[in-house]
């Protein structure tokens, strides 16, 4: 029998020697196996060679994250002007540093850092932050960009510590973190006055809290098993703290942990007492902590906000009463409302406002030319009702009438106060939605006809019910035609002074629209209280702003002359987005990711379906497979599956959202696909190694592919750069993507240039001739090329002005 492989000597050699008693000769030949086997066989790397191999590691990070911290950093102050959304969230960081009320689509957390930092860096929040293109100035912004950085830089060093947990091998690791270092797109998300940069943060780290804690699985309970589980609970309520999206990685973990607790459950050799323990620190850990923390950012904003400001309209009145400064702010008014009190009405949707009416008429052929009523959002005069009985015209404030409280589904009559015109509905079409009833001001000082009647209804409450300012909900129904209150949201035209129009519906299906509440409210007859009764309880508040959130989030619509993409758009890099220049001296800055990292993600992605698909039907078949290929496999499959989930978690839910899109909002899918490319041409690149290891340069493939890649996406990031950058020669992960076109008769290169890469031809065309965000319609004037002697691979615009790089 041969002997195996790496094994001791031939049976020969195993025979006792002459002379030698057997005893003697079985020891040495023992002796003569063990030596052999111990030369053959590899040593063990010593304590020293350990300490070496540590270091590296380290040394490798350390040189990773201060690449990234780097090119984040680098001319991070320019230009020296709001872009693109930093009129958003910078104007937001100031509202907290005013503790100014206002309202947002996305939760609290991100926009409260922003402030934050301003806050610490000397920023004192009174710069107006109205369009792009304003200066800063004397203004201090660079605490805050240099946050959005700060976080931003982190991204490298986390992907990079999540693939080599993933796939234990450095060349992966290090291919996903030049990816991501030399990625423009990303470099430039990460150098504005965004929610972007600190939302990747918080989904990188709980990825790799999730991925440790993972690691720890065969030493469960210990202090390392519980930091990464706590942190990844941290890490999750961040990532929900400031945006909605931050869902799509609390469903990854999710999904993990559901497969983990399912694999504990079938695992015999533990006690159901052992599985309960596991269970409930996950309960603790990634429900219980999340939403403690997340609840927390909550109570600190509405704490900090404490003024009113531009966000009062968009809720509540009860809300808003706890605001100071806000008309209803400790106020105090009668509870019940009564016949003869005067009262304002509002629209209980977002952003809707108050029952408004003013003396202008509806146009000729806008259905009967009466009195317009619409909704309006701001506190006006022309807001104020008195509610009447609707078969009496006596004054309910006479001092011998007693008082009369309204009650649910009494019929009424609303008369406006500035007018003296009643509420009134009829047959005629409403000005803008089809099949809802034209409302209007109709009768002379209150007497009218019989279309002036509605019947009020208390929602979920029963007949004889009393109707409570702030807290009552109710519905108005019109009493002839049956149709129902409500605002369409539909901004009417300039004749109807762009407010909203109200409708009266004949569909009774319970929305928003047609429910209202009455906020002032005054009475001589009736006793005042303090609102402060009336306010609101936390979680009332909390569960109201989410609906707010909720609402307007799904109701972004893009403005006249935005530009906007589709997710299928994202993976290919086909088009990007403005961030800066709209003139002839502005830098311009575009987001467009690095083609070469882009595409590669999107053919890694291919390619990893296929051959995962290949392995997992052969490994399915019962295939043998060799012990290096196996182990290989296994990375694949498993690291590989991993991040493959939270790329398809982060990108499909796109297609379903109605909502308006950006191309910003690929990039955490992009995290992903960047990891998932690191892992599969590592592997795919050793299986290859592997297969021809009877070559002599076999053991070279893996290397020569690795360093390949690498340097392939440094040099296409150093070639844009020096496209993009006007102010020096070499920018990393610099590309300010321009309409260089104009341009190209005057060097032959250029052309080769612009031919070899279609997106920064589209790029240009899209600064040159599409309208861009913020309802910029002007076109970007075209580059002057200097002398060669003069250029030096560098851009400068004209006039003179350099350009920051992404």
């Amino acid at each position: 029998m041969p002997p195996a492989t790496g094994g001791g000597l031939a049976e020969s050699e195993l025979r006792p020697r002459r002379g030698r008693c057997g005893p003697q000769a079985a020891r040495a030949a023992r002796r003569d196996v063990a030596a052999e086997a111990a030369a053959r066989s590899p040593k063990r790397p010593t304590r020293g060679s350990r300490r070496f191999e540590a270091a590296g590691r380290w040394a490798l990070l350390a040189l990773v994250t201060l690449l990234s911290f780097a090119t984040r950093f680098h001319r991070l102050a320019e230009p020296r002007h709001i872009c693109w959304d930093e009129t958003h969230f910078g104007k937001m960081g100031s509202y907290y540093i005013n503790r100014t009320f206002f309202f947002d689509v996305h939760p609290p957390l991100g926009k409260m850092l922003i402030g934050l930092a301003g806050y610490l860096s000397g920023y004192d929040g009174t710069f107006l932050f109205q369009k792009p293109g304003d200066k800063y100035e004397h203004h201090s912004y660079m605490g805050m960009r240099g946050f959005c950085a700060f976080l931003g830089s982190w991204l490298v060093p986390f992907a990079y510590l999540t693939v080599l947990d993933l796939s234990k091998s450095l060349s992966a690791a290090l291919l996903t973190a030049a990816l991501l270092t030399f990625d423009t797109g990303c470099l430039t998300l990460s150098q504005y006055i965004l929610l972007d940069p600190i939302l990747m943060f918080f989904i990188m780290a709980a990825m790799l809290s999730m991925v440790k804690y993972n690691s720890c699985a065969n030493r469960p309970f210990s202090a390392p098993w519980w930091f990464w589980l706590s942190l990844t609970g941290v890490s999750l309520a961040g990532a929900l703290g400031v945006k909605f999206v931050g869902l799509f990685i609390i469903l990854q973990v999710g999904l993990n942990t559901i497969a983990d607790l399912w694999y504990l459950f079938g695992d015999l050799s533990l006690s159901l007492v052992t599985v309960g323990k596991h269970l409930t620190a996950r309960v603790l850990c990634l429900i219980v902590l999340p939403l403690a923390l997340y609840t927390a950012t909550f109570a600190v904003h509405f704490m900090v906000l404490s003024k009113s400001g531009p966000g009062d309209g968009f809720f509540s009145s009860a809300f808003q009463a706890r605001l100071s400064g806000n008309n209803l702010h400790n106020a105090s008014i009668p509870e019940h409302l009564a016949y003869g009190s005067v009262i304002t009405v509002k629209n209980l949707r977002m952003a809707i406002g108050y029952l408004h009416s003013h003396r202008h008429l509806y146009p000729e052929g806008i259905g009967a030319r009466q009195q317009q009523v619409t909704t309006y959002l701001h506190k006006d005069y022309n807001n104020l009702w008195i509610i009447k009985k609707h078969n009496t015209n006596s004054d309910p404030l006479d001092p011998s009438f007693p008082v009369e409280f309204v009650r649910h589904g009494d019929i009424i009559r609303l008369e406006h106060k500035e007018t003296s015109r009643n509420l009134h509905s009829h047959y005629h079409e409403a000005p803008l939605t089809r099949k809802h009833y034209q409302v209007t001001g109709y009768g002379i000082n209150g007497t009218g006809d019989s279309n002036d009647f509605w019947r009020i209804e208390v929602v979920n409450r029963k007949f004889g019910n009393r109707i409570k300012v702030l807290r009552s909900r109710i519905r108005l129904i019109h009493l002839v035609t049956g149709c129902v209150l409500g605002s369409s949201g539909k901004v009417l035209p300039k004749w109807g002074w762009e407010q909203l129009e109200v409708t009266c519906t004949p569909y009774l299906k319970e929305t928003l629209n047609s429910i209202w509440n009455v906020e002032d409210h005054i009475n001589p007859k009736l006793p005042n209280i303090s609102l402060n009764v009336l306010q609101p309880s936390f979680p009332e508040i909390l569960l109201e702003s989410h609906m707010v959130m909720i609402r307007g989030n799904s109701g972004l619509k893009p403005k006249d002359n935005e530009f906007t993409s589709k997710p299928w758009h994202w993976p290919i890099n086909y088009q990007g987005l403005r961030f800066s220049g709209i003139n002839d001296t502005d830098f311009r800055v575009y987001l467009l990711g690095n083609p070469v990292v882009w595409w590669l993600n999107l053919l890694s992605i291919a390619l990893y379906l296929l051959s995962g698909s290949i392995i997992a039907i052969a490994i399915q078949r019962g295939a043998q497979l060799p012990a290096e290929v196996a182990g290989l496999s296994q990375v694949l499959l498993r690291g590989g599956g991993q991040v493959l989930l939270g790329w398809t978690l982060h990108y499909f839910p796109f297609f379903l959202m109605g909502r308006v899109l950006y191309f910003h909002h690929y990039f955490p899918a992009m995290l992903f696909s960047s990891m998932l490319t690191g892992i599969l041409w590592d592997t795919l690149l050793r299986l290859c190694a592997w297969g021809l290891a009877s070559w002599p340069l076999a053991r070279g493939i893996h290397v020569v592919g690795i360093l390949s890649l690498l340097l392939g996406t440094a040099y296409r990031t150093s070639q844009e750069s020096q496209l993009g950058s006007s102010t020096g020669p070499f920018q990393p992960g610099g590309s300010c993507l321009r309409s260089l076109k104009n341009s190209a008769h005057q060097d032959p290169a250029l052309e080769v240039q612009w031919e070899q890469n279609p997106a920064l031809e589209r790029a240009g065309r899209e600064l040159q001739l599409r309208p861009q965000h913020h309802r910029t319609t002007e076109r970007t004037a075209p580059l002057r090329l200097l002398p060669r002697a003069e250029r030096r691979g560098r851009w400068v615009p004209e006039g003179g002005c350099g350009c920051v790089c992404m």
